[in-house]
């Protein structure tokens, strides 16, 4: 990270200074703090918001003294990337002012959304404070950034809150340099600001009378529910067509934590943390039986808008004094995003009532636009350090710094958990969560969120990234774009995306373990371990192949990969007692018998299938790795089958765990801890084996099955064992919530480089027999990213 270059004691005679202070400095109140920092130090001159972040000039005899104060006191959200300082000539200058903002080619950033402050819930509460009772207070440290914002500058009039006009004691304060609120951009108060649709009390009465109510918020709508309410939750799920995937849940404050979760420390940090994310904790049973059906954890929250305190306000009885808002609250809410049918996040009044008026009993909206949608991030503590399952409010567009200057790129990802990824000189802007592209709707939020962070960092990209898989809608959305296309093997960039945000420059060593990705033979890959070195990559081993019987299918039907294991062990003749309750598998085995030609896959996420499927946990699948998750909750402690698996050529083949998970009498815990126990310790050798060889201790490990805890600390724990440095996604998720991220810098690299390599799939494809021999002597075919000179027609 650059600094400001230090004010040697000969120069701290110089009396005026320009400097351009660049990162996250714009709409985090530092032009107050600017000004407050001159006005002590008596100095002249001026601050502004500009293109590049915020222009200082100040002139006096302390000059070099602000320099030396502007990164130690910096405001709480401002995040300074560099000080650039520049000596000029004195102009006589005797006052300061905040002058008007520079516009132009935008290269700062705006932050993003933050929970409300401490100070500001203090004059929520407060009977004497103009903001009293007022669901939209906030300040110059707290409250939303990003999600009403259509353009940098950060201005009023570039947000959402430039059709509200100031009053008197709002323009005071915004004017007052001394006020927490000084050029506080989202200021309003109950005369002149966004106004509910709905008294508090109305939400409070339809929750505790079993009601659902969809309630505007930051980022969109949430559909909320009283979550003891066993009817009310599942009526909710009736509703919302969402059978079994877990809601998430809001307590008002910590000591109401402790009543529905077991908690570490740094879970309540986590949770705490003026991101506010969703935490995944142990649950304590304590709430309706439907919130998280099958799962020992659940997703927990606290409050983070003005608005989410009154109604834990309200449902208490309205408790006078600062020190009741941290007592124990009775009221537990379902917080669940307003997506119904998997479309993406509600977030307009009309819309709303266009579209959740069969869900909710009660719509209650306010008359402050919502800019751009941002799910609730979700987040668990992995391997002792916080990891997301999925990135949105409270971190985007938290840029990641790729170590050096590119080219700027947009990168569109790829079909499940979408995100686009811009990049802009050497930072990388993901966007938030947009949902999985299966149906219109989804896949104009994907179209609309790249055009946004396009618009709002002011990037005109040279290329666009996508994956291999030509019929993603993401790879339409590429070719329509006119750009020059660069096509990211599915699991180069899932290692990818890890080499980034860990700063990793050179060749890397990853696995991939995921559900599905178009390999570079046109099949179903997702058991990978793979060279990624600048644009190409090299794959060294895989899982061993299963039969993927109904292709798609399978994927929601776990059944059918219980009958592939079965076939891999040559004992189909057990499909009828193994599921004796799914007649289509008797069909099936009959046909597999028979000589049915099915694709083969070598995915890590079918495998957690077949394990379940054989173990009778879950046989039909209602969410994206329901199968897999149950079996997780089963495990208490992981254990290891002697002889559970073998490596051969560079495949990792675990048909003798499947064969053991097959017999009757294994209990499902048995088998779910045996099962994760042995995987960790296959994966581990075939690791250690591969990154030897090849001269490599770093591992990348990327894809969604490292969502998985278990699984993830387990192998960890034996690659740190045997002298191994894991890496894992941090900034981004481990599934393909950050796999734009790894597409962004396979194409940076690739047009760096000038190349025009050749076609991938041109280039000689492999089947799985190929690869076999391929590596027998460790190493695989070099493969490259395929780069269109523009659109295909």
């Amino acid at each position: 990270m650059a600094t400001a270059p230090a004010i040697a004691d000969q120069d701290r005679g110089l009396t005026r200074l320009r400097l351009r202070v660049r990162g996250a400095v714009q709409g985090v109140g530092f032009r107050p703090f600017a000004y407050g920092l001159a006005t002590r130090l008596e100095l002249g001159g001026f601050v502004r918001n500009g293109p590049d972040g915020v222009v200082v000039e100040i002139e006096g005899a302390r000059a070099g003294e602000f320099v030396d104060s502007l990164r130690a006191a910096a405001p709480p959200l401002a995040r300074i990337d560099a000080i650039e300082v520049e000596r000029l000539i004195p102009l006589g200058a005797a006052g300061f002012a905040i002058t008007a903002s520079e516009h132009g080619p935008a290269r700062t950033c705006i932050v993003p959304d933050t929970a409300v402050c401490e100070a500001c819930l203090d004059d929520l509460f407060d009977p004497a404070s103009r903001f009293y009772l007022y669901p939209f207070v906030t300040c110059t440290h707290c409250g939303p950034r990003f999600t009403l914002t259509h353009k940098l500058p950060y201005d009023r009039p570039q947000t959402a809150m430039a059709p509200f006009a100031m009053c008197a004691a709002c323009a005071h304060d915004y004017s007052e340099p001394t006020n927490r609120r000084f050029h506080a951009e989202p200021i309003g108060c109950p005369t002149c600001g966004p106004q509910l649709s709905h008294p508090v009390e109305a939400i409070v009465a339809a929750i505790r009378t079993g009601q659902i109510v969809a309630l505007k918020g930051i980022g969109g709508f949430h559909l909320m529910c009283d979550a003891q309410n066993e009817r009310a939750v599942a009526e909710l799920r009736r509703r919302k067509a969402r059978e079994a995937k877990p809601f998430a849940v809001m307590v008002a404050n910590l000591a109401s934590l402790d009543r529905v979760v077991v908690s570490t420390q740094a879970e309540r940090r986590l949770i705490t943390a003026p991101t506010r994310p969703i935490v995944l904790m142990q649950s304590r049973d304590a709430l309706a039986p439907s919130i998280a059906p099958q799962l020992r954890q659940i997703g927990v929250m606290l409050p983070y808008a003005p608005l989410h305190h009154l109604i834990f306000h309200v449902a208490a009885g309205k408790p006078a004094g600062s020190a009741a808002r941290h007592a124990a609250n009775h009221l537990v809410l379902v917080a669940t995003s307003a997506n119904p049918g998997g479309e993406p996040l509600v977030i307009g009044d009309e819309e709303a009532r266009e579209k959740l008026t069969g869900i909710a009993d009660l719509i209650v909206t306010h008359d402050r636009a919502i800019v751009s949608r941002a799910d609730d991030s979700v987040m668990g503590i992995v391997d002792g350090a916080p990891a997301f399952l999925r990135r949105a409010r409270g971190f985007v567009p938290e840029p990641i710094d790729l170590g050096s200057d590119g080219p700027n790129v947009l990168a569109v990802g790829a079909h499940l958990k979408a995100t686009v990824t811009v990049t802009r000189g050497r930072e990388a802007f993901v966007s938030p969560h947009i949902g999985s592209l299966d149906n219109a709707a989804t896949v104009r939020a994907h179209a609309e969120a790249a055009h946004h962070l396009l618009d709002i960092l002011d990037v005109v990209p040279e290329a666009v990234a996508c994956d291999l898989h030509p019929d993603f809608h993401s790879t339409r959305f590429a070719e329509r774009s006119g750009l020059p296309i660069v096509r990211v093997q599915h699991h180069a960039a899932h290692v990818a995306a890890i080499a980034a945000e860990h700063g990793v420059t050179g060749p890397v060593l990853g696995v991939a373990l995921d559900g599905h990705g178009h390999g570079d033979d046109g099949g179903a890959w997702g058991g990978e371990i793979m060279i990624v070195d600048g644009s190409a990559w090299r794959r060294l081993g895989h899982l061993a192949p299963l039969a993927l019987p109904g292709g798609d299918r399978a994927a929601r039907e776990a059944w059918r990969m219980g009958v592939a294991a079965l076939a891999a062990l040559g004992r189909l003749d057990r499909a009828a007692g193994v599921f004796a309750d799914v007649p289509a598998a008797v069909e099936l085995a009959r046909l597999l018998r028979a000589g049915l030609a099915v694709p083969m896959t070598t995915s890590a996420g079918r495998l957690f299938d077949a394990a379940a499927a054989l173990l009778g946990v879950c046989l039909h699948q209602r969410y994206e790795a329901q199968a897999a998750a149950e079996l997780e909750a089963l495990v208490r402690a992981p254990r290891t089958l002697a002889g559970g698996y073998f490596v051969d050529g560079g495949v990792l083949d675990f048909r003798p765990l499947l064969a053991a998970l097959s017999e009757p009498g294994l209990s499902p815990r048995e088998g779910a801890e045996l099962f994760h126990g042995t995987l960790a310790a296959g994966l581990a050798e075939w690791i250690v084996s591969i990154a030897t060889a090849h001269g490599h201790t770093r591992i990348a490990l990327g894809g969604g099955c490292f969502l998985n805890r278990v699984l993830t600390e387990d192998l960890c724990d034996r690659l740190r064992a045997r002298g191994f440095d894991p890496l894992l996604a941090r900034a981004v998720p481990p599934n393909d919530g950050g796999l734009s991220l790894g597409q962004a810098l396979v194409a940076r690299q690739q047009i760096d480089a000038q190349a025009r390599p050749q076609c991938l799939l041109a280039g000689g494809q492999n089947n799985s027999n190929q690869k076999t021999e391929e590596q027998k002597d460790g190493e695989g075919t070099p493969k490259h990213v395929s780069c269109d000179s523009g659109a295909r027609h």
